[in-house]
């Protein structure tokens, strides 16, 4: 059975207590915590940077898993290796050399991922697998949380995971969009082991209570 993880989403947290919020998810029983940084530009919004990770670093042990919806994305990486990322993704779009970017992620000390949207094809996978500790599949459009799960992702994790499992690689599959307690069991059987989820948590009054019956859900697959 595949290692399953639950990576909250902080876009959905209350920003006045950020601190409290990641412990008492992680105090629920989250596995990873997900970091979204939109710029403004690649996508219609604006959120957080590399000092609010460096803010939240002490207050959790878990993994910090950065997704950069950012252009251009080289110069940033490693301010967010510095504020205490783990794991850092970003979008094949909004880098010019693609190998390099992920390189420079590695070269920085974290796990190294590329992030596809709905629309955005596969093929940058075919010479970049050796590079790859994560790849994130968008189940919506990127820029705004709380957005409705787009069913055609099922067939994209499906293909992510036979390329995974043709390349023998350790290579986690990530799912962020929509993903809520309803839908968490159907991403797990199309291939996707770490779920991301934001309004889906931290829109619930009792976090525990959401996170423990995602798991219920994934241990029937």
């Amino acid at each position: 059975m595949p290692t399953y993880r639950i990576a909250p989403s902080i876009l959905s947290a209350d920003f006045a207590r950020l601190g409290e919020e990641v412990r008492n998810v992680v105090a629920a029983g989250a596995d990873i915590i997900h970091f979204d940084v939109m710029d403004n530009h690649y996508v219609p919004n604006l959120t957080v940077g590399p000092l609010v990770c460096d803010a939240i670093r002490p207050h959790v042990q878990v993994p910090i898993d950065v997704h950069l919806m950012i252009k251009p994305v080289d110069r940033i990486i490693p301010d967010f290796a510095k504020a205490g990322a783990n794991i850092i993704t970003f979008h094949p779009e909004t880098s010019d050399h693609i190998d390099r970017s992920l390189q420079l992620i590695r070269d920085s000390g974290c796990k190294a991922g590329l992030v596809f949207n709905p629309a955005t094809p596969l093929h940058y996978l075919d010479h970049v697998m050796d590079k790859l500790d994560i790849i994130l599949i968008m189940s919506v459009n990127p820029g705004f949380g709380g957005q409705s799960f787009i069913p055609g992702a099922l067939k994209k994790i499906a293909a992510v995971r036979h390329r995974i499992d043709e390349s023998g690689r350790d290579i986690m599959l990530e799912v962020d969009g929509g993903i809520k307690v309803e839908n968490i069991a159907e991403a797990a059987r199309a291939g996707a082991d770490t779920f991301v989820a934001g309004s889906a948590i931290f829109g619930k009054p009792d976090y525990k209570a959401v996170i423990d019956a995602m798991r219920s859900q994934l241990a029937q697959v």
